[in-house]
């Protein structure tokens, strides 16, 4: 790896290089390791109070204080992949967890219990990768425990991937008397030939933030902004893409979001203004989205849709998007 111009160690990288993928040199602090430095590459996520973030294309984020940083440089996107991407299905939904955060956490077992002041079922819910460690009825008790003393009601979601899994906890929330809801499709697609959809995505503005014109155009912020401000922001790398309205006074015409987390782009929250559907801006939308996260170097995509929701399907389906998995939620008896 070079970092050098006529021998000397360079650092060619500012905070101005955060969403490039870059390469660093930084002194090693491990004891184990007789190497004077250690390498790492990645994508520059923030660059804040004197400490690098960089995201991997594993998804794991590096720490380094500025101070230790001996060499850097940006370097090439990865070559895009355009081909559908491989994935298990706990990959994807600790992919997903992470892409949309929930504001608290806590775990029981492979059980992560989420809650985000009631914003969205996602980050409101329990996801169960596994065993709680602790019998069906017991584990059920603190779950709705622990959801009650937030004020929120207890919800799971059931995914399909392990069929006999997913079948007794189905069976044991319906026993209960849970509620099945919200009925949703896990799809992925190659991200390159999502770049490739729209040729012109000039009138697409990115930005770090979601604004008051974005968050109203999206209208699901909940009692409180903060919770899904908190939500929408979190993530290894988040964009916000928005069409500017024609006119004065109007709202954007198009938004969306996305998060960039290793290999994965994560979409979410597209909305056309219903005066200007039909006009290929969700296609231009996606397509500037998924341009910055190839920069940043993903190559596979994945989004979650009701199966409801024909009109988002249809053009996903343009777009190259499969269904990966099923999964649904149970919500527990009004009290």
């Amino acid at each position: 790896m070079e970092f050098t111009t006529g021998g000397r160690l360079e650092v060619r990288i500012s905070a101005a290089d955060v969403g490039k993928r870059v390469s660093v040199r930084r002194l090693n602090d491990s004891a184990d390791s007789p190497e004077r430095f250690t390498d790492t590459v990645g994508v520059l996520t923030s660059w804040d109070h004197g400490v690098l973030r960089i995201t991997r294309r594993t998804g794991q984020t590096v720490e380094i204080p500025e101070d230790a940083l001996v060499a850097g440089k940006a370097v090439p996107p990865a070559p895009p992949r355009r081909r559908g991407p491989a994935a298990t299905l706990r990959e994807l939904q600790e992919i997903a967890a992470r892409g949309w955060p929930a504001r608290e956490t806590a775990r029981l077992g492979a059980w992560t219990l989420r809650a985000a002041g009631g914003f969205t079922t996602r980050a409101n819910s329990v996801l169960p990768l596994g065993d709680p460690g602790l019998p069906p009825s017991e584990a059920l008790d603190r779950v709705t425990a622990w959801y009650a003393e937030r004020g929120l009601p207890a919800c799971v979601q059931v995914t399909a991937g392990d069929p006999a899994q997913d079948e007794r906890l189905d069976a044991e929330l319906a026993g209960r008397g849970w509620t099945a809801e919200r009925y949703a499709l896990m799809r992925t697609a190659a991200l390159a030939p999502i770049a490739d959809a729209a040729a012109d995505t000039g009138q697409v503005l990115l930005g770090r933030e979601p604004d008051e014109a974005w968050l109203a155009a999206y209208g699901r912020t909940g009692a409180d902004p903060a919770d899904a401000t908190a939500v929408l922001t979190g993530g290894p790398s988040v964009w916000f893409a928005t069409v500017p309205a024609e006119e004065p006074g109007e709202g954007p015409a198009a938004i969306a979001r996305c998060v960039v987390d290793g290999r994965w782009a994560g979409f979410a929250a597209l909305h056309v203004s219903p005066n200007r559907r039909r006009q290929g801006l969700g296609t231009r939308v996606m397509a500037r989205l998924a341009r910055q996260a190839l920069d940043e170097g993903a190559s596979a995509a994945y989004l979650q849709v009701e199966t409801d929701n024909g009109g988002a399907a249809a053009l996903y389906d343009e777009l190259g998007f499969t269904t990966h998995h099923a999964y649904h939620y149970r919500r527990e008896p009004s009290r």
